[in-house]
Parts: C-alpha cells; structure tokens; sequence
C-alpha cells in the first residue's frame, strides 16, 4: 500500500467473518483501501457483495475478524462518531419521539456542545438543505424522501471530515434520489469532506469520480479517477 499517513481511513487487508464453523460466511476477503480528504468514491457491486460491510468497517461500526482498520487523519476510533465521521443509513435513522431540530441537534449535545449553539447549528444545517419549514414536524409526519434529507442535514451540522453514505437512494424515487446525491456531493466540496457512496445504481456511481466494486466480498480500487459531472 502507498504512504497512507494522511489518510482518513485506511483498511489494511481487512476481512469479516460472520458466525464460525459450517455456518461462516466471509462477508468481506482482504480489503486493502484508504481515502483522501476532498475523494469521491462510488462503491459499486450488487446487494449483498460485502459493500456495507465494508462501509460499517470504516465507519468504525464493526471490527474485522482479519487484518486492520485505522483512521491516521481522523484519531482514535472512539473519538469517530459524532464528528469526524458521519454516516447516512439506506433505513430512516431519525429517533420518532423527537422533532426535527432535535433530531438534527442530537449529535451535538452528545459531543457536549451547548444546547444554544447545538441547536443553531441544527438551524443552519436545515436551512441548508431547505428544510427549516420541517423543524417542528415529527419524523413520523415527514414524506421517505424528507426523512432522508433530515438525516443528511444531521450528519452535516457535525462537519465531518469523512462522509459515509450506505444506498442513500434505495428506497427513494428517482428525482429525490438524484437531489440527496446532489445534497451529498454539494455538501462534500464545500466543507472539503471526502464522500463514499454505496451504490448498486450506475447512474448514481457516474456522478462521483472514483468507483471501487465489489465482488463476493472482493474489492477492487485500481479503477481510474474519471472527470466528475458533480452537479450535473
């Protein structure tokens, strides 16, 4: 592997195992990887080839039964959430009994931000994404594709340094869809974040400039950085 010192996340020969004997499954073979602050990474390959478990490695979720992860850029591992890294689930991820702006602000209070400047934050990262009209509303009253925002505009009022975004689109239609990539992608340059995207969607691949696939469990990352199309 290349100097990875100023990596955000680097996996070295990385593999999971899920249960033992005659009932293991290898999710994930030796996945040797890293990511740069400021990359655009499409993870490409078909439901359930590895990709989010590989995600939930890097993101610090899970261990690997084999080799290594480690953040050289980001810190310690329990220092990784809320903050350096932040992750948008395929699932609605929002908390029913609190509105909005809670939900939003949440991550802040838990790295023990004042509730005053939590929830300005909070405000901010909405109106960002147009959202302010919802601030008050339950996660309950809100439409999959609102959700889904809210749940970005809570990962961004973090300023994370890594972006993990795990099938962001697989349950929306096709124009919300391509407004979260756009959300994701805006959101990437002008804070400077790397953003990792698991996809099985080739048009949503397209608009990032890096793919890595999965295959089985393999990971393949030797694939040329193409002219992104970002904001087309």
């Amino acid at each position: 592997m290349t100097n990875t010192e100023d990596a955000l996340a680097v996996c070295d020969r990385a593999g999971r195992t899920y249960s033992r004997g005659e009932t293991a499954v290898v999710a994930l073979h030796d996945a040797t990887c890293a990511i740069y602050s400021g990359q655009q990474i499409a993870l490409m390959g078909p439901s359930g080839s590895g990709k989010s478990t590989l995600v939930h490695l890097i993101a610090g979720l899970d261990n690997p039964t084999v080799g290594t992860v480690a953040w050289p850029k980001l810190g310690r591992r329990e220092d990784l959430r809320p903050g350096p890294i932040g992750i948008v689930f395929q699932a609605p991820s929002l908390l029913p009994p609190l509105d909005v702006i809670e939900n939003v602000a949440l991550p802040l209070l838990l790295r023990g931000l004042d509730e005053g400047v939590a929830r300005e934050s909070a405000y901010d990262s909405l109106a960002r994404l147009d959202l302010l009209g919802l601030a008050e509303k339950l996660p309950e009253e809100l439409s999959g594709g609102q959700s889904q925002r809210v749940a970005i505009a809570r990962v961004l009022a973090s300023r994370p340094q890594l972006i993990l975004a795990d099938e962001p689109t697989g349950q929306l239609d096709h124009e919300t869809a391509n407004h979260v990539i756009t959300i994701l992608l805006q959101a990437a340059v002008e804070s400077g974040a790397a953003l990792l995207i698991n996809t099985h969607d080739p048009v949503v691949a397209d608009r990032l400039e890096i793919r890595w696939t999965m295959t089985d469990g393999r990971l393949t990352t030797n694939h040329a950085v193409k002219s992104g199309r970002a904001f087309s």
